[in-house]
């Protein structure tokens, strides 16, 4: 498996697969092919499809278009086979090309092809839960030492990055209003339901501030703003609602912020590594359930959670979020997507709870449910991964006709 810095990226929104990948692919290939008359960029399969909603053309356009001219083609209907999320980029000279590069966004901003070295970038030997649990049960060690031994200590100081991002993306989401971009007209909620939550019991006060941390990242997501992928972009505010309605609430330390930050980390390390998360790949189960896992691992840690404990949170957020579509109004990160981020922060901080009251035993393992939503995710039709043809999206496409 990859570092963790391959995990959580830091970059603008709305999608990293869409528009993270994209761009990182575009500032590549200009590396590498710069004295052009012109350029090429064909997007196929999902990017085609919700690419425009995902901002994928401005990612590239904003690369190459200052370098020499620019034309992108779209096909939907086409899908490569290596993954959904093809794209080919052509360097044209003298009306000839020059130099041609095909290569695919893998989701979390990541990028790969046929001729991917993946190896050579791996650090972490153990890449299966049961594994890393049998490490643990070994040394004694924790998971978030595992990342420890594995990144180094360096890993620290880009963890308190991650945070310090996710907390900053947190307090502008809290201060933003308005319409979000895109043409649906969705309103900001983030700081209305942090005001409202003043009003409630202490109980659903606090779920209502968990809503409110997720509705403040996501929205700002949605707006292009900096965020952190966790695992994605899509499902970037499960995490940092939880550690930061925890952080408030029971004055965690910093450092055993960071710790739990490394454990979530760690758990979708282990998802991305053995299934996807790729929302164009496997649905949205590989993005908000992956998200919610992570969360429910992190919060476990916090509070105490043995290794077996924090292993069966991880394994109830994925697993009841297993079969999610993912179906975006218009392409757009925004419908069904803030709201399914806000729910799943609660019920990740539900996954850790059900999981403290037990001993840790359960039936189904946790790499046992990884390969469940891998299989479920290649099972789904193609209109149910962000293809903005299915589900909820096609709802969509029936009101405006």
């Amino acid at each position: 498996m990859k570092s963790l810095r391959s995990l959580f990226r830091i970059g603008l929104g709305p999608s990293s697969s869409h528009t993270m990948g994209p761009n990182r692919a575009a500032i590549k290939f200009a590396e590498r092919c710069k004295e052009v008359d012109s350029y090429r960029v064909t997007l196929y399969g999902s990017l085609a499809a919700t690419g425009r909603g995902h901002m994928t053309d401005v990612a590239i356009i904003n690369v190459l278009q200052p370098i020499a001219p620019l034309e992108i083609i779209w096909e939907p209907e086409v899908f490569l086979p290596f993954h959904s999320n093809g794209m080919k980029f052509e360097g044209i000279k003298d009306g000839k090309v020059i130099d041609e590069w095909i290569i695919y966004s893998v989701g979390g901003g990541e990028l790969a092809n046929e001729q991917t070295a993946k190896s050579d970038a791996d650090i972490y030997p153990l890449t299966t839960m049961h594994d890393i649990m049998q490490w643990s049960d070994d040394t004694g060690c924790g998971f978030w030492e595992y990342v420890e031994q594995c990144e180094g200590p360096g890993i620290w100081d880009f963890l308190k990055e991650v945070w310090d991002t996710m907390q900053a993306t947190i307090a502008r989401g809290l201060e933003h209003e308005g319409v979000l971009p895109g043409g649906l007209g969705l309103q900001r909620k983030a700081g209305t339901y942090l005001l409202k939550s003043n009003s409630y019991s202490s109980s659903v006060r606090s779920k209502a501030r968990v809503y409110a941390f997720a509705l403040a990242t996501s929205e700002e997501n949605a707006s292009g703003s900096t965020v952190v992928t966790a695992p994605t972009c899509g499902s970037c505010g499960v995490l940092p609602a939880v550690l930061r309605h925890l952080a408030d609430n029971y004055q965690f330390s910093e450092p055993r912020i960071l710790r739990a930050l490394a454990t979530a980390g760690l758990i979708g390390n282990i998802v991305k590594e053995n299934a996807s998360i790729s929302g164009a790949e496997v649905g949205c189960q590989g993005e908000v359930g992956v998200a919610c896992a992570m969360a429910a691992a992190a919060a476990c840690q916090l509070f105490g959670g043995t290794i077996n404990q924090i292993e069966y949170a991880a394994e109830m957020g994925l697993e009841h979020h297993l079969g999610l579509t993912c179906d975006p109004m218009c392409g757009l990160v925004q419908v069904p997507c803030i709201e399914r981020n806000a729910i799943a922060a609660s019920r990740a901080l539900d996954a850790c709870t059900y999981s403290m009251l037990s001993d840790g035993k359960h039936k189904i393992a946790f790499d046992h449910i990884v390969e469940v939503m891998r299989d479920t995710g290649h099972d789904l039709p193609l209109l149910y991964k962000e293809t903005s043809t299915g589900g909820i999206a096609k709802l969509e496409l029936k009101k405006k006709k």
